[in-house]
């Protein structure tokens, strides 16, 4: 996935009401960008941090930048914007890079599923596959990668309906694809979230299959990696 537009560093102000922050421009320009992440960015949204901004001349938009990156030096990035994810592992797929996944007649995105929910790719065959995506930027450990990085009762409903569609004969993947380039390995921050944990625990029982895929980042795109091992 390339960016559309050239980004620009920035040094991060402050993030507030979650979808905003305040930034200055290299040229000194002060301006507020859009946060497409409704996490709680922890360790991500320090004031001082380097970051990368995407802009844009659309009219329709009251911002003219997006926040897209976290510069950690020596080459290290993580990309923020949740809803890259799925644009991600859809080119991961549609170009048969994800490791047991590369077989299918079909994929369609966004599907409506169980109880008012929908799955982010239905993969059409023999045997139908559901597959649920979460973007990892957590780490507090070197190397290591934890979702999630905030209480998420919608993340636990996700694990009840990939469960519910293993029980009806189908398969279901929870994918987790970690978007930090410092990262090797992932596992889930049961501190943060027990309730999470446990149903991941309840899930994987029932026959929901977790894997993690690693991602390629820097200003001009992120692109899926290879897979990474997932530590429950």
């Amino acid at each position: 996935m390339r960016f559309q537009t050239e980004l620009l560093p920035a040094t991060l102000t402050r993030r507030y009401k979650r979808f905003l922050a305040d930034c200055v421009l290299e040229d000194g320009r002060e301006v507020t960008a859009h946060v497409a992440n409704p996490g709680s960015m922890l360790g991500l949204a320090e004031p001082g941090m380097r970051i990368w901004l995407e802009p844009n001349d659309d009219p329709k938009k009251k911002l003219k930048f997006a926040w897209r990156l976290v510069d950690h030096g020596a080459g290290r990035f993580t990309g923020v914007d949740t809803g890259a994810a799925n644009r991600v592992v859809r080119a991961a797929l549609e170009a048969g890079r994800v490791p047991a996944l590369e077989v299918f007649d079909s994929l369609r995105a966004e599907v409506p599923y169980a109880e008012k929910s929908r799955v982010d790719f239905l993969l059409g065959g023999a045997r139908d596959i559901y597959v649920e995506v979460k973007s990892v930027t957590l780490s507090r450990r070197p190397g290591l990668a934890e979702f999630p990085d905030s209480v998420t009762a919608r993340g636990l409903k996700h694990l009840g309906d990939l469960a519910a569609m293993v029980g009806q004969g189908h398969r279901a993947v929870l994918l987790f694809l970690v978007q930090r380039s410092d990262c090797d390995r992932v596992t889930v921050a049961g501190d943060i979230d027990p309730d999470y944990a446990a149903g991941l625990a309840r899930a994987v029982a029932a026959g929901v299959e977790v894997m993690a895929l690693g991602c390629q980042i820097d200003p001009r795109g992120i692109e899926a990696g290879g897979p990474l091992p997932v530590r429950l």
